[in-house]
């Protein structure tokens, strides 16, 4: 019963601040929209889909954990995401000099601003990588990686802004 008292307590004092959820975001309450555009590519290497995946899971990203209405432009939060490094390299090597595994890595660079709120601006580069067999083709891993690397990265992103961790 005491027990029970605590949570029911804890969870009213949590609400009541108005700027934490139990998403782990800690956002103001006068601040309700976000503008997330296409994410750009400036990596030397050419990966076309990434741009659009990375883009799309930011934006369901922020869609499932917070109250804020994603808008086209002004929103009071804006998110731009470039895609800085898109490389591929031996990381173990044989005794015979010859790659073990390789490692797919990709480089994000944010400039998130807060309209309302500068104070909390973030410039800031995040990577995220995955390793493979170098038996492998990265063509035929390439997709699985990617889809891995973009949650990581998104989930640093969110992170980074909203949760403010």
């Amino acid at each position: 019963m005491k027990r029970t008292a605590l949570i029911l307590v804890s969870a009213l004092l949590v609400v009541s601040c108005g700027i934490y959820s139990f998403t782990g975001t800690s956002i103001q309450p006068d601040v309700k929209t976000i503008t997330i555009p296409y994410v750009e590519y400036k990596a030397l290497r050419v990966n076309p889909s990434l741009a659009g995946d990375l883009t799309d899971a930011l934006q369901e990203k922020f869609r499932k954990l917070t109250r804020l209405e994603q808008v086209d432009q002004d929103g009071d939060l804006e998110l731009v995401v470039e895609v800085t490094g898109y490389d591929v390299k031996a990381t173990a090597i044989t005794a015979n000099e010859m790659a073990a595994q390789n490692r797919l890595t990709v480089g994000v660079k944010i400039a998130f601003t807060n309209r309302k709120y500068p104070e909390d601006d973030v410039n800031q580069s995040f990577s995220a990588y995955e390793d493979f067999d170098a038996t492998q083709s990265l063509e035929a891993v390439e997709s699985g990686l990617c889809e891995t690397i973009i949650d990581k990265l998104v989930e640093d992103i969110f992170n980074a802004t909203v949760a403010q961790w």
